[in-house]
């Protein structure tokens, strides 16, 4: 028991962890505990159904050709998510990526999943569909080398949800990783009755942000500025910080624009992630540094360049996005050797040690029939990252972009690729959610953000956002003149919901004498956000009395966290 002096009153702190017991992956698919470890096990993992979904089906492999399995024909309907599993591994190759496709009599494919399979174990192959058609599928397993790698494919399972199910499993995902239940045990140092002593609970400052990106034109706005620092307490700055805004010209640096909106996110408490210290795309270099052609030159100036921007800021973020877009593109690979990316990151991470040091994809969790972006190639990427000499220790984070097209998105998709990124154990964030506008964008978006939201990943999302002044002309917040529009409802909506309402609570009258004599109430046990919270004790018979302490809500601290109060009074 720890015991903290806070003057003229007395507390005691006192917290009981009931811990959920498990480890590892859980081998059952539908269970979508989203295990954030992988692994490869020597017997093929027996699954069971959810309760919370419905149909769930064994499936037969009906054709098998050595590096191809396809599984019987399944009947979709429209609006259902449709979750896949199947144990996979190789018989004649050490490692490579089994990717399960859907196929239907048009020709039309969707690409369910993939998986590192290896030789010597089974490897679970979790994805799916989320369908906006009704009709015939078939389900191939296939490698992504059709001349080298023979694949062996079991305990294929499928599981169907209605939109209610998947809603209600996000649900109790959220309430599962993102709240604990806390009771609160108070007495008094002078023994006196806690009866009628009311409890009252603030937070202060969230565990998970939903932020918003910023541009420039939020220095040319009061209102924009007065817009979003009254919503947001998290941002990125689209462009500002790029090297081709700060230093058009070679040798001539100017931070203005990026240094005004960093003062102005700090003085409003707005925290801020940096995008980006390098960009791996030749086509978003200054136009200067595209004309380099001397490797030793180039090499001078990037070095420059990671130098300046990240001691500037050096401090002052809450992550970096280091080298942007590395999994499709490699042009400082290209022209400084295969070893750039991870030399960047271990330069960066000793200059900025104590903060996450991002890389930033598009299509890995937004498209489910991208190959270079897969979430098994970016998981892939991040590993040679750390593994180059010196590395091992840095402080990763992995960013999806997250830019979907206006359409419904495969949930089922997002939710298996979520799993393969958070699998290395590293945050994984959201950082530039956005969609066109369609019918259903409002729809649509609600669905990705529950989604990234439930699973125990994601730690912080970011959407490319804003009113109609800021130009953000995909996902519009406001109208031209600040009224919200459907999507800036929603995007309140869940503001409000993820961050916990203050709550005022009673001592009960079942009390009890503790060893001392004291008199302990109890309060109902109630569900709190993780955060940091101002709790406040006062008693109606006691006019005097108002105490207050500060108090954090962690996953840490387990499923039940008892907090006992001892206070002068």
């Amino acid at each position: 028991m720890k015991r903290f002096n806070y003057g003229f009153f007395h507390l005691v702190f006192f917290l009981i962890s009931l811990l959920l017991l498990g480890s590892g992956l859980s081998m059952d698919p539908f269970s979508y505990e989203q295990s954030l470890k992988s692994e490869c096990v020597m017997e093929p993992p027996q699954t069971t159904s959810n309760t919370e979904g419905e149909g769930f089906e064994e499936l037969k492999i009906n054709e098998k050709r050595g590096n191809i399995k396809v599984v019987e024909r399944v009947d979709l309907q429209k609006g259902n998510t449709y979750s896949i599993s199947a144990s996979v591994k190789l018989r004649n190759d050490t490692q490579r990526k089994v990717g399960m496709t859907l196929r239907w009599k048009n020709g039309k494919n969707v690409f369910g999943g993939e998986v590192m399979a290896k030789k010597a174990c089974w490897s679970l192959l979790k994805g799916g569909i989320t369908a906006d058609f009704s009709g015939p599928i078939h389900i191939f397993f296939e490698s992504n080398d059709l001349a080298a790698a023979e694949i062996h494919v079991q305990n294929v399972r499928m599981q169907r949800f209605n939109k209610t199910q998947w809603r209600l499993q996000q649900d109790q995902l959220i309430e599962k990783i993102r709240k604990n239940k806390v009771r609160f045990q108070l007495s008094f140092h002078n023994k006196s009755t806690v009866k009628g002593s009311v409890i009252y609970i603030e937070q202060i400052k969230p565990s998970f942000l939903l932020g918003c990106a910023m541009n420039y034109r939020i220095l040319e706005s009061q209102t924009y500025k007065e817009w979003f620092v009254s919503r947001f307490r998290l941002t990125s700055f689209t462009n500002e910080m790029k090297w081709y805004t700060t230093e058009v010209v070679r040798g001539q640096e100017n931070y203005t624009l990026a240094d005004s909106m960093m003062n102005l996110a700090e003085e409003n408490n707005v925290m801020v992630k940096g995008h980006t210290v390098l960009w791996d795309d030749q086509r978003w270099q200054p136009s200067w540094v595209k004309r380099i052609r001397n490797p030793e030159d180039l090499k001078n100036v990037t070095l420059n360049r990671i130098n300046s921007v990240m001691k500037r800021y050096k401090g002052r973020l809450i992550a970096w996005d280091v080298m942007n877009e590395n999994v499709h593109f490699s042009y400082f690979e290209y022209m400084l050797g295969g070893n750039a990316s991870a030399i960047v990151y271990s330069m960066a991470s000793k200059l900025e040690p104590d903060i996450p040091l991002f890389l930033n994809e598009f299509n890995t969790v937004e498209y489910d029939n991208e190959r270079v972006g897969s979430p098994v190639n970016v998981k892939k990427r991040m590993e040679e990252i750390v593994s180059y000499p010196g590395n091992k220790n840095i402080k990763g984070g992995i960013g999806a972009q997250a830019h979907f097209a206006p359409k419904q998105p495969n949930l089922a998709y997002m939710r298996s690729a979520l799993d393969t990124l958070g699998s290395l154990g590293f945050p994984v964030w959201l950082t530039e959610v956005d969609m066109a506008k369609c019918p259903n964008q409002v729809k649509y978006m609600e669905e990705i953000l529950r989604e990234a939201y439930s699973h125990p990943a994601v730690k912080g999302i970011i959407i490319y956002a804003g009113p109609e002044v800021s130009g953000f002309n995909k996902l519009t917040l406001a109208d031209k003149d600040f009224n919200n529009t459907e999507a800036g409802d929603l995007i309140d909506k869940l503001l409000q919901e993820w961050q916990q309402e203050p709550v005022e609570i009673s001592i009960q009258n079942h009390e009890h004498n503790d060893e001392e004599g004291r008199i302990v109430g109890f309060s109902p046990e109630i569900s709190l956000s993780h955060g940091h919270y101002k709790v406040t004790v006062t008693n109606p018979s006691m006019k005097n009395l108002s105490t207050s302490f500060n108090l954090e809500i962690t996953k840490e601290m387990g499923h039940l966290q008892e907090v006992q109060l001892v206070i002068d009074a």
